[in-house]
């Protein structure tokens, strides 16, 4: 049987990683074993990474070595061995992966297409990272799905977060990082509200300043250090990036009329500013599977994954006229595009897929 190649990631430092192999485990009854073919790399996995303890990513796929952990990624994978009657050999399943060569599930049924992966250890952990669904023979619109569903999911759930809270009063919502995927989606549903009582900022660097501002989602752009340019009325701020300096600067602007202020995303993780240190309310984490588990008590099973499911395929149509699609072949190839996100220097345009196989 062939060994498992994997990314081990320093959960202090998450910008040092090491390829790293060990043995794989024989399966037991009702298990599976997949075989990953392709993977997407996006600022969400740094958050996730950036979080790991704080919101429970490393516990997905645990290590046996400390400090150690693998950063979870969204992509395909394939079954080639399986002791369970729910998937057979040759299964293609999307969802939920480590950054390695294969993954063995406890597959349970979970609807028509879909299975949930019972593991012991991933019990209590949010449902929707435990769905993989089944998907046909892999095809050209497989990197798009990678890359953009659960980015766009994310943007949605902020979206119908907002629009659930009346938009917190607010006239301006503020959108930082506006230049990354789940920024500009965002932007995006927030434009197309019919009749809103709000006008879209996007807060971005000044290199992607131009790129924000021809994709037309923002009523205005502003570039980091312009902050202090924000009009001061009413407001929602919400972050994709975690910036302390930019947080500070924009909570100390708008001290007195921030609404809200959200914490999506850390792009930015090395620079996470501290609640305690800015003026005004302090920043709330926002956590989809929250908002997710929200509208199924709401509206009643299926409703909110269709309204996410037509929300993503409206932005994937639309991101060919701007996202650049990179591949990178191995797992060694997924350290610099994973450093390049970590550390900044990530090309807004470009989407990142890790081929394997």
């Amino acid at each position: 049987m062939p060994a498992v190649t994997r990314v081990l990631t320093d959960q202090k430092t998450i910008t040092r990683q090491k390829l790293d192999q060990c043995a794989a485990a024989p399966l037991d009854d009702g298990q599976v074993r997949l075989a990953i073919e392709s993977f997407a790399l996006t600022a969400n996995n740094v958050t996730y990474a950036a979080t790991g303890f704080d919101i429970g990513y490393w516990k997905f796929f645990p290590v046996e070595q400390d400090g150690q952990g693998l950063v979870p990624v969204w992509g395909f994978a394939r079954v080639v061995e399986s002791r369970s009657d729910d998937l057979q050999v040759g299964e293609r399943l999307y969802g939920f992966y480590p950054m390695a060569t294969e993954l063995v599930i406890d597959p349970v049924a979970h609807g028509r297409s879909a299975v949930r992966d019972a593991a012991p250890h991933r019990d209590g952990l949010p449902e929707v990272y435990n769905i993989y669904s089944r998907v046909g023979p892999a095809a050209s619109s497989d990197p798009y799905q990678a890359l953009m569903q659960p980015l766009i999911a994310t943007s949605y759930l902020l979206f119908d977060w907002l629009a659930d809270n009346e938009w917190f009063g607010a006239t301006q919502i503020i959108v930082g990082s506006a230049s990354s995927k789940t920024g500009l989606g965002l932007c995006a549903f927030l434009a197309e509200q019919a009749n809103r009582p709000y006008k879209v900022v996007g807060l971005t660097g000044s290199a992607n300043a131009a790129f924000v501002r021809e994709l037309g989602f923002c009523d205005d752009v502003l570039t980091y250090e312009n902050v202090g340019e924000l009009e001061q009325v009413d407001s929602v701020y919400v972050d994709m990036a975690g910036n302390a300096n930019v947080k500070q600067a924009l909570h100390a602007r708008l001290d007195g009329v921030l609404k809200h202020s959200s914490a999506v995303g850390l792009s930015h993780w090395d620079q996470f500013a501290k609640p305690e240190r800015l003026a005004g309310p302090k920043p709330q984490f926002f956590f989809a599977p929250a908002q997710i588990a929200k509208r199924k008590a709401d509206w009643g099973k299926g409703v909110i994954e269709g309204k996410i499911t037509e929300a993503t395929a409206q932005i994937v149509a639309d991101a060919a006229r701007w996202l650049k699609l990179q591949t990178h072949e191995g797992l060694e190839a997924a350290l610099q595009p994973f450093a390049d996100l970590a550390e900044g220097r990530a090309d807004p345009q470009t989407g990142h897929i890790v081929r394997l196989s």
